[in-house]
């Protein structure tokens, strides 16, 4: 009967309109599918809020938000194969994004000089400026949302999810390569 009380005092600080997936959850279920459920649901409420703002703010699409991150945090560049592995979306997706991007002129497609078969991508000057100022909010954004939550409560939360992704990691290469795993659905739109 607690497990009950809490379902229901979740619902009750909640309201029907924010339960989103936890809403699927049953009392009789497993642990493991409740905690599933309310990943899922915290990500993906993170995720709406994210994707509004970025919309709103700077008329950009999360995808395209990510990808440039990840030519910010490589200023090398990248080989489109590795950005694809890197965002877990097909090379066909961020090919498309490429393409796009290259037209707007915040990135630049050349051939590697080490391997004449691949393409590296690289933020131009623009690419790094407009970035920039979407990082810096999107930073906000975040910090604004964890805001109320005790700093206690977020490094306990970071250790506890840390040892989860290190324990799903070891137990899916035991049973099957993680390179071979299906794209998650959420991220395979690039645009």
């Amino acid at each position: 009967m607690k497990n009950h009380t809490k379902h229901f005092q979740l619902v009750d600080a909640l309201g029907d309109e924010h339960i989103g997936l936890e809403a699927r959850a049953q009392i009789e279920d497993h642990l493991d599918m409740k905690i599933w459920l309310r990943l899922l649901a915290c990500s993906t409420q993170i995720e709406q809020q994210i994707r509004r703002q970025l919309r709103a703010r700077f008329g950009t699409t999360l995808p395209r938000f990510d990808y440039l991150a990840q030519l910010a945090r490589h200023p090398q560049g990248l080989r489109m194969n590795l950005l694809s592995r890197y965002l877990m979306v097909t090379g066909g997706n961020v090919t498309g994004l490429t393409d796009q991007l290259v037209k707007e002129a915040l990135v630049e497609r050349t051939l590697d000089a080490d391997d004449r078969r691949s393409y590296l991508v690289v933020l131009t000057e623009k690419g790094r400026s407009e970035f920039a100022a979407m990082a810096v909010e999107h930073e906000q954004w975040l910090t604004d949302m964890f805001g109320g939550l005790p700093q206690a409560s977020k490094d306990a939360l970071y250790e506890h999810l840390g040892h989860l992704r290190v324990h799903l990691a070891h137990g899916q290469s035991a049973t099957e390569p993680l390179a071979q795993q299906p794209n998650p659905s959420s991220r395979e739109t690039a645009s």
